[in-house]
């Protein structure tokens, strides 16, 4: 294992972070188990695995180096010790009670940023397992391959080989240098007509915007995750009936249980229409990739004061389909891609400021996790529940994350506990969201 440097949006996600608004990913995974000590030889395991996974031994430093100078870098820890990562906690009756807790403590930055907390169930029939990556570490699909690599192992099926572009030397680059000049002064002036296009984008993002107080938060530094579980059937009947992706409707849900939630809270609904962020992972499947993040986003507005939740499922497939002709490239969404052009020292020094912007840039955040259809054990344990996590921006009450796993979908909530002591309501509306979907397709 070598040290590298961070990408740069590595870097801005390690520079933003705050005590009260920690920057790392989650998952909680529930697993069905018919011994009370099950969870005590799944904490077992998960150490005695850890020491095996490369990237899980890998610390971030910062550099003051010449080269790099501000930067931050990615390096293997010579006395790692597992145990410094995985801990076995007392029995509980409530893991998302316990989950919340642990998911506002920073990770240490001083460690491999990243846990692993395992909760035996009080009932003796379960236990979940939360984990956490810090995003500089992981984006959603590198912290589910560190995840699985300390999971029972499992037959994956073949891919085809991988495209992996040759190592090119400095003196080689160098040599290169006078025939790309054009090719790069075309870049440069790609990059500047990008940066333009996605400033009045997010410009024109802040006209008319009136999103709801009980979408913003005073720095509170807690935190209460909830979970929420649907069935993809009903999620396909929809689609089906009303048109539209899977993707669509599930942000649709999110919608409607706004609307219900503020109505419910008594903050009212009518006139509100919160940005919601869409992340969109740049990776190419069959093709190598850096270990860093590789993001970009689409910005919508979530229809919450349209009374007719066909209407706000419209409205999102309209504004989901004008947002991919565009590609992630463009629009207020991509804000992400301009962490590139933004020196490692400016990061340093500036990530503090760009994470209080977050608030400016959008009100809340609606990202998929991608999960394998097939299912996963540790220590020949099933899990049944997964509910992702995503971090809090600074200003924000709310985040909501969603994967599917075996034929069901899983919305993992994350709230600042104390702008948000009702999460349970919201959970309740994303249920009641979906029957009324199925109701007026029915209908």
């Amino acid at each position: 294992m070598t040290s590298d440097l961070l990408a740069p949006l590595d870097l801005a996600f390690w520079n933003m972070e705050s005590d009260r608004y920690p920057m790392h990913l989650g998952a909680l995974g529930v697993f069905a188990t018919h011994s009370p000590t099950a969870g005590a030889h799944a904490a077992d395991l998960l150490a005695a695995r850890a020491a095996a996974v490369p990237g899980l031994r890998m610390r971030i430093r910062d550099v003051w180096q010449p080269i790099g100078f501000g930067g931050a870098t990615r390096e293997p820890v010579p006395d790692f010790d597992p145990l410094d990562h995985v801990r076995l906690h007392a029995p509980t009756a409530d893991f998302q009670a316990d989950a919340g807790r642990l998911m506002q403590r920073p990770l240490n930055r001083d460690r491999p940023p990243w846990e692993a907390h395992v909760l035996p169930g009080e009932d003796g029939v379960s236990f979940a397992v939360l984990f956490k990556f810090h995003h500089a570490l992981a984006d959603g699909l590198r912290a589910l391959k560190l995840a699985a690599g300390i999971l029972d192992p499992v037959d994956l099926p073949e891919r085809g080989p991988r495209a992996v572009e040759p190592p090119r030397g400095v003196l080689s680059d160098l040599r290169g240098l006078p025939g790309r000049v054009p090719e790069l002064v075309r870049g440069t002036l790609s990059d500047v007509g990008r940066a333009l296009d996605i400033g009045t984008s997010l410009a024109r993002s802040t006209f008319g915007m009136r999103p709801s107080s009980a979408l913003t938060s005073a720095p509170s530094g807690t935190r209460r995750t909830g979970g929420v579980v649907i069935d993809i059937d009903d999620v396909h009947r929809v689609r089906k009936s009303a048109g539209g992706t899977v993707n669509d409707v599930l942000i649709a849900v999110v919608a409607g249980a706004l609307r219900r939630w503020l109505d419910e809270r008594g903050d009212g609904s009518e006139g509100v229409a919160p940005r919601a962020l869409i992340p969109v992972s740049r990776r190419r499947p069959r093709a190598a990739q850096p270990q860093g993040n590789r993001l970009s986003g689409y910005l919508i507005r979530l229809p919450v004061d349209d009374p007719d939740p066909l209407g706000r499922l419209d409205t999102v497939r309209t504004a989901m389909v004008r947002n991919k002709d565009a590609g992630p490239n463009r629009g207020a969404g991509a804000v992400a891609l301009l962490a590139d052009h933004v020196p490692a020292l400016g990061h340093r020094l500036g990530g503090p400021l760009v994470g209080q912007a977050a608030r400016l840039w959008f009100d809340i955040l609606v990202t998929s996790v991608p999960l394998p259809g097939i299912g996963l054990r540790l220590g020949g344990h099933q899990l049944t529940e997964v509910y992702p996590f995503a971090p809090l921006a600074p200003g924000q009450a709310l985040a909501v994350a969603i994967s599917t796993y075996r034929g069901r979908v899983h919305y993992g909530l994350v709230a600042d506990a104390e702008a948000v002591p009702d999460l349970d309501v919201f959970g309740r509306a994303v249920s009641e969201e979906v029957a009324a979907l199925i109701a007026a397709c029915d209908a």
